[in-house]
């Protein structure tokens, strides 16, 4: 065989990751909220990008196209893997949409979130239209940011203390933990500042006395004791109680009368007294509040079945500004010039052309979990099917890994309430037909609903739980019944009748 160099000819097929195909793929798995940022960042830096306004639906002028996002949603939909295998889709062809057609009527919950008060029935999401108004005042900004914690207290400190005993206050103030409860070590904290212990001790006992009660404490007991003496409640009985907390939290009431020399009422009362204190009194402060889930998509029932519709209003409303483009254009320019304007239309008409075809990606999909889980829409979380995205994928004729984008970090709302779309995607359990045909979020419902129906002196065992189970059709192990019911958050039947026996002394 000749050694030597030689020219060959060769075939072969591979993907290339383009710098449009990576974009398609990023915008399918963010949710509105993140689509309308990452618009505005593309918005800075296109210069033949413009935002839509509120008055888009006026007859457009020459030369500018309405590019609008969102899809028909009686039209028959495209897959987002058919967009990847178009190429680059770098035409200056930009959509056509009718702006006249009967698509835009304002007729859905989304464009009665988007029109403001007064233009919807004032149920269910239009409750939420007047914030979404684009002419409302937003009153949430006029407010003052809250005061932390630590800030409410060094005010108290202030004003109680001075020279070095404030130095120490807001030594101890800064190593109180969210919750209100000192976590720094006394002895450490004197030798660092060099003072006596006595010194940081009567400092600690000054803020014991501040707003909110309870602050300052090392332990629950001391939390509790310190809500005690504020309440003028704190006598011998209390605090045998608070001394011996561990008791009270396993249920032995009996140990708990002889321990604090009372009799079952007195007990009782006593235990109703420390259910309306406060365990942590710092949350009070805390500024870590659960934002708002903003819906992804609408569902709602109509005479010919369930409407599906895109949450427009936290949308943006891309155009492409072929006036501009004209303008610069016809103006001279280096190659260098040319080919920078050529590439900002490329891209202003593959982003708008890839947000509709994520709309009409994220309705096929929501549509066909819509169809196969219409029993929970119908019926409840009691009626939830098995669910696989290899199951909504096959029914969809696309990706399995496309589903999954879609369906990530986006929220459905419906009459029962808001759900995220990965909620519906549930493993089956074996029922009695051995079909396979219940699902994990069904099975939860079902223990959830028998333990809040059991009754104190009948707590149901996992081992009654299964036969209760069964009897329904569902066959399931018990170390499952027990797993689930840890993941509600329900403790052992030990657990439930200690916390019912206490429930019914404090009433």
């Amino acid at each position: 065989m000749a050694l030597g160099p030689r020219l060959d000819i060769r075939q072969s097929q591979s993907l290339v990751m383009t710098p449009q195909l990576q974009q398609a793929i990023k915008l399918l798995a963010l949710s509105n909220l993140e689509i309308e940022a990452f618009v505005a960042g593309e918005l800075e830096k296109n210069p033949l990008l413009d935002h839509g306004g509120p008055d888009d639906s006026a007859p457009a002028p020459d030369g500018i196209d309405r590019d609008v996002e969102r899809p028909t949603l009686a039209a028959e939909t495209g897959a987002s893997d058919d967009l990847i295998a178009q190429g680059l889709g770098g035409t200056d062809s930009p959509l056509d949409v009718d702006h006249g057609a009967a698509t835009f009527i304002d007729d859905g919950p989304a464009d009665r979130m988007a029109s403001g008060p007064g233009t919807g029935s004032g149920s269910g999401s239009d409750m939420a239209s007047s914030s979404y108004a684009d002419d409302a005042p937003d009153f949430d900004s006029f407010a003052a940011p809250d005061a932390s914690l630590q800030e409410h207290l060094m005010d108290q400190a202030r004003a109680a203390l001075s020279g070095i005993d404030l130095i120490v206050a807001a030594q101890l103030i800064g190593q109180i933990s969210e919750a209100g409860y000192l976590e720094a070590n006394l002895l450490a904290t004197a030798h660092a500042l060099g003072l006596p212990l006595c010194d940081v001790e009567r400092v600690l006992g000054v803020i014991h006395t501040f707003d909110p009660t309870g602050i300052g404490a090392r332990t629950l007991a001391e939390c509790l004791t310190l809500q005690a003496k504020e309440a003028n409640r704190y006598d011998p009985c209390i605090a045998r109680l608070l001394a011996n907390l561990d008791l009270l939290a396993k249920g032995a009431l009996p140990q708990l009368r002889r321990i604090c020399a009372v009799d079952e009422e007195d007990l009782a009362d006593m235990i109703a007294e420390l259910r309306s204190y406060d365990p942590k009194p710092g949350l009070q402060f805390s500024s870590d509040r659960a934002a708002p889930v903003t819906p992804d998509l609408f569902v709602r029932a109509t005479r010919d079945g369930w409407s599906i519709e895109v949450n427009s209003a936290t949308l943006p409303r891309v155009l492409v500004n072929r006036t501009y483009y004209v303008e610069l254009a016809s103006g001279p320019q280096d190659k260098a010039a040319k080919a920078w304007l050529a590439d900002c239309l490329a891209s202003a008409n593959w982003l708008v052309k890839a947000l509709d075809q994520r709309q009409r990606t994220i309705i096929k999909v929501a549509s066909e979990i819509v169809r196969q889980q219409e029993d929970f829409f119908h019926k409840g979380v009691a009626h939830l099917k098995p669910l696989t995205l290899k199951a909504v994928a096959d029914a969809i004729e696309m990706h399995e890994s496309t589903v999954s984008r879609v369906t990530s970090n986006k929220y459905l709302s419906c009459p029962r309430g808001q759900y995220e779309l990965k909620y519906f995607f549930t493993s089956g359990i074996s029922n009695a037909q051995g079909d396979g045909s219940v699902s994990a979020e069904a099975v939860k419902s079902h223990i959830k609903a028998l333990i809040a129906a059991e009754e104190p002196h009948a707590i149901l065992s996992d081992d009654t739980l299964v036969d209760l189970l069964r009897a329904k059709g569902m066959d399931i192990a018990r170390r499952t019944v027990a797993k689930y019911r840890e993941a509600l958050g329900i403790g052992s039947s030990v657990q439930r009748r200690r916390q019912k026996a206490l429930k019914g002394k404090a009433a």
